[in-house]
């Protein structure tokens, strides 16, 4: 016999667990289903910069947001490059701000949050298919995690599972139906448990490649720097790994440590042909992926389930079908426009194996014409610290 609710939620991740709380918040019962543990979900380590805007959505979780206790306020970041820094000052240029707070931390309050408000939140629970997309009543068909079968129907299922989602069949008619871009390149992580080596984050074009330096706490560190996509994680010494990153920012001594982690990440863009089909929606990392460096990964995320709770709401409490039909148009408004800026940082700051020297010096060209300009730093800091949210 299956479950039913209002709507059937795929994904615990930002995305999924943001929704049900705004839902609950407009009297909408919810069902939130991931086939991960809530271990697995809280200590997944993942980079977190919060745009203003998403820490005053996450306020809304009241004493269960520590994003402004916890999390650390910067008002800007250095792009460095041809052996001298520059900073970008967001207070400055336009009066807002982010939050270095990694995904990771903001999952536990809601979590923690959703739980406390007595959400049907079920972990080790795996989506098999999205039915009915056309009809009023979509299926979610799964399994748990004792490998029972279980079917949610609901009034609207909303796909929040992330880059392999499974409901983008549903919506698109393919697993991988949408506009795709992979890049030549690629970042080398690690972490390491070191003091920071500065006050805020350090973007860096080098003659050798890109490398940023972020940070984590006090006492751990995350630094990246570009790497062949096919590069094993295993291929460098300690040793090597700090000559690279120390050769990518130069005029910056790097405060070195034990390294615990190692990874590479790849770089891809993505964004699905379709957003909705009848009752079924995506949203977050099953609807879009951008490269890391505009930092805007969650945070479009966030705007996405701003825009998608108000529409969902008027239309089950209301019948006013307006806002879901214009769902699509109003968050690809957004996601293209962070699309564009991803893609910006991306071409401005990394090396390509096939760039020539005039592509090299019109590279440091297009850096300088950023910060030697009022405008161009704060088109910069204006996309970095977040469009105003729309709901």
């Amino acid at each position: 016999m299956p479950i039913t609710t209002r709507v059937a939620i795929i994904g615990a991740g930002p995305a999924g667990l943001l929704l049900s709380h705004l839902l609950a918040e407009a009297g909408v019962e919810s069902i939130v289903i991931d086939q991960r543990t809530r271990e697995e979900i809280e200590s997944t380590i993942r980079a977190g910069i919060l745009e203003q805007g998403t820490v005053e959505v996450l306020d809304g979780l009241g004493d269960f947001s520590r994003a402004r206790t916890v999390g650390h306020r910067h008002d800007g970041i250095e792009l460095r490059f041809a052996g001298a820094g520059h900073r970008i000052d967001f207070a400055h240029l336009v009066g807002r701000s982010v939050w270095l707070y990694p995904q990771h931390e903001a999952l536990k309050d809601l979590i923690a949050a959703r739980l406390a408000g007595g959400q049907d939140l079920r972990f080790g629970v795996t989506a098999v298919r999205v039915e009915g997309a056309e009809t009023d009543r979509p299926r979610v068909v799964a399994t748990t995690g004792d490998g029972e079968p279980l079917e949610i129907d609901a009034e609207f299922v909303v796909g929040a599972d992330g880059s392999r989602s499974v409901a983008r069949a549903a919506v698109t008619g393919s697993s991988t139906g949408g506009y795709f871009r992979e890049y030549p390149f690629a970042w080398f992580g690690i972490l390491c448990d070191a003091p920071p080596s500065a006050d805020e984050l350090i973007y860096s074009n080098s003659p050798d490649g890109f490398a940023l330096i972020s940070q984590r706490s006090a006492s751990v560190q995350r630094m990246y720097f570009q790497c062949d996509p096919g590069v094993d994680p295993n291929a460098y010494s300690e040793a090597q790994l700090w000559d690279e990153l120390q050769r990518r920012v130069p005029g910056t001594t790097l405060r070195e440590g034990p390294i615990f982690q190692r990874d590479v990440l790849r770089f891809r863009s993505f964004v699905a042909h379709e957003l909705l089909r009848g009752r079924v929606a995506i949203v977050g990392d099953a609807a879009h992926t951008v490269p890391p460096t505009g930092a805007k990964g969650m945070n479009l995320a966030v705007a996405d389930v701003l825009v998608l709770a108000k529409a969902l709401t008027a239309l089950l409490d209301e019948g006013d079908t307006r806002l879901i039909e214009a769902f699509p148009e109003t968050a690809l408004a957004r996601i293209w426009k962070a699309q564009h800026f991803s893609w910006w940082m991306t071409s401005m700051l990394h090396a390509t194996a096939d760039a020539t020297d005039f592509d090299r010096r019109r590279q440091l060209g297009e850096l300088r014409s950023v910060v030697d300009s009022e405008a161009g730093t704060r088109y910069l800091a204006e996309a970095y610290t977040g469009w105003p949210m729309t709901a």
